[in-house]
């Protein structure tokens, strides 16, 4: 007979296995609840300010304000760079869904040029989406009413009036104050870098050339903003809160507008450059290059068939001539010469040589010709300047070497940039021992320093190079930093730049100067000076030198006939030159591409430059 089994239950162990479990899922209860405490804790305590931040993120929207660029005047206060305002058609690629298909719509209302779509297409690839793009700047009043009647049919797309730049004076002043563009996407890393982007937020242009690069900063200003209030669609209900834009300061220029008119007036369809600087502290008074351009072609965007018109043009209108034209300063530079051979004692005021119409070296048979087939006879330096004598030119460099005549020249700022305040300038050449090694990988010879003695061969120079040289004479030893800007201005301060002088030649005899000075004084005023025919008759005492670079080899014993040479290659006129003689205050250089002799042609465009001068606009410079 089977026995029955009797389960025995443990209710004490099931007791504490119940309590166990029960404990454990109270403590999960309880550090869930803990956690949850702890995030409530973090939303609304912690990181309350920074949710509250997105919360107004999603109803406030700070809207950038661009600053007023600066203006710019010339020293009478006549404006030459100023901003108008202009309606544009603007897209905010963030907005706008179907971005083929809106511009398809908006070429149907008004005329789209295909290279406007492209440079748009390019800049959406470049910025930032969320950013405004222009797809037509310029629009007429026409244009204007007719997308204001559509656009509520396009989302993300408006029509803005904003400030553009204009140049008045056209290409009159181009290569001085130089012109602002679009900000492409290599100045804006630029920006970046440098840690100002933030204040082009909603800046579309900037200075690409000239003082409007140059002075980028000054011009520019300090951004603004606006804390606006938006609906659920991003439409603005009302202004919370406003910061106005700081305009960027105005410049005031030394250039004076009737002297710069009578620059182009004068040189007409002539390829060349005039520059006009008061010696005494470098302050420019005229700087012209030509053939220049209109500079309101760049604010918007170039064609390209305009641009390639420019740049392929055989006149070259895009180099300036005053600051990037490199040419042989010719006959001009023997002032400086004559005064380091006095200087050094290698000759003297009082020293004569025989000039039979050449001059050969030593143990050769090349013959040096001077300008004058039959030579000047006996010329001291007096003769020698005034009838501009490439003979005794030719000997004094030779005695001085190249060593002395390209460290000193080098002192007096050949050869190097002027630091004039705008970016694109050139530094010429003065050559040297080791610059001809380092160029040809060719030793110095004696032959070289020959024709290097009258400002040809390797030498080249810039108009600007040339007066800032000159000025170093007129103020004994003393280099006057040129400048283009005189003082800066707002609504409330002025602030005038201080020039820069310093003394950058020992004066041995400051006799020598007086005697170079008077050299130059006699090449204008007696009867068999170079330049005394363009300045015979003038109200004021004026002094100068002329110059002519010959730019075509003429054979030995060939005589140099303009019309046997190609246009391109004949000789370019050249002249410095400084008035009144006693107290200068106006010194120019005129650079005349293939114009022919310096005398003939350069001179009596500087004399009509300084009639100007002490005729009309002789008390605005005094």
């Amino acid at each position: 007979m089977l026995k029955k089994r009797v389960a025995i239950q443990d209710f004490a162990a099931e007791s504490r296995l119940f309590n166990q479990r029960a404990l454990v899922a109270l403590l999960g209860v309880v550090a869930l609840f803990c956690l949850i405490i702890y995030n409530q804790y973090q939303l609304q305590v912690v990181s309350y300010q920074d949710y509250r931040t997105r919360s107004e993120g999603n109803r406030i929207k700070v809207v950038p304000m661009a600053p007023n660029r600066g203006l710019i005047f010339d020293r009478n206060g006549i404006l030459l760079a100023e901003n108008r305002p202009v309606f544009s058609l603007e897209l905010v690629p963030e907005q706008v869904k179907d971005m083929p298909a809106t511009l398809e719509a908006l070429a149907e209302l008004i005329d789209i040029s295909a290279e406007q779509r492209d440079s748009f297409v390019k800049q959406v690839q470049a910025q930032r989406r969320f950013n405004s793009i222009a797809l037509k700047e310029q629009l007429n009043d026409t244009e204007v009413a007719i997308l204001a009647a559509n656009q509520h049919r396009f989302a993300g797309v408006t029509v803005e009036a904003r400030l553009s730049r204009h140049y008045p004076f056209a290409d009159l002043f181009t290569h001085a104050l130089g012109y602002i563009g679009r900000i492409n996407s290599r100045e804006l890393q630029q920006l970046e870098l440098d840690g100002e982007a933030a204040n082009y937020a909603a800046s579309r242009d900037i200075g690409k050339i000239g003082l409007e690069r140059f002075y980028q900063r000054e011009l520019h200003g300090t951004m603004g903003y606006q804390e606006v209030e938006v609906n659920n669609r991003g439409r603005a209900i009302r202004v919370l809160r406003s910061v106005p834009a700081v305009s960027g300061k105005n410049i005031h220029l030394a250039l004076d507008v009737g002297l710069q008119l009578t620059a182009q007036q004068v040189l007409q369809q002539q390829r060349g450059a005039i520059v006009a600087i008061d010696p005494r502290d470098g302050a420019v008074l005229a700087f012209y290059s030509n053939p220049s351009y209109d500079p309101n072609l760049f604010i918007h965007g170039i064609s390209s068939t305009n641009y390639n018109a420019l740049l392929n043009s055989r006149d070259k209108p895009l180099i300036n001539r005053v600051t990037q034209g490199t040419y042989p300063p010719a006959s001009t530079i023997k002032p400086h010469l004559a005064l380091l051979g006095l200087e050094t004692n290698t000759v003297t005021a009082d020293t004569k040589i025989w000039d039979p119409g050449f001059y050969m070296l030593p143990n050769a048979d090349h013959r040096f010709r001077d300008h004058l087939r039959g030579g000047h006879g006996w010329v001291d330096v007096y003769k020698a300047m005034m009838k501009s004598c490439d003979t005794y030119f030719y000997e004094l460099g030779v005695k001085l070497g190249i060593d002395r005549i390209s460290d000193y020249m080098g002192k007096m700022g050949f050869g190097e940039k002027t630091g004039i305040d705008i970016l694109e300038e050139s530094s010429g050449i003065m050559p040297s021992r080791p610059w001809k090694r380092a160029r040809y990988n060719q030793p110095w010879y004696p032959g070289d320093t020959v024709p290097l003695s009258i400002g040809q061969s390797y030498w080249t120079s810039t108009p600007l190079q040339l007066v800032v040289a000159t000025a170093v004479l007129l103020n004994k030893g003393k280099l006057a930093r040129p400048h283009l800007v005189s003082h800066f201005s707002d609504e409330q301060t002025k602030t005038a730049l201080t020039p820069q002088v310093n003394q950058v030649i020992d004066v041995v005899n400051p006799k020598n100067w007086d005697v170079v000075m008077d050299t130059m004084h006699q090449t204008v005023k007696d009867i068999g000076g170079t330049a005394h025919r363009a300045f015979s008759g003038t109200s004021y005492d004026s002094a100068g030198k002329t110059g002519t670079a010959q730019l075509a080899a003429i054979a030995q014993g060939e005589e140099y006939d303009a019309e046997k040479v190609d246009e391109r290659l004949r000789d370019n006129a050249m002249y410095v030159g400084y008035a009144p003689y006693d107290k200068p205050s106006i010194l120019i250089a005129v650079a005349l591409e293939n114009a022919g002799g310096g005398s003939a042609n350069a001179a009596p465009i500087a004399r009509q430059m300084m009639d100007y001068y002490f005729t009309a606009g002789v008390n605005q410079h005094e």
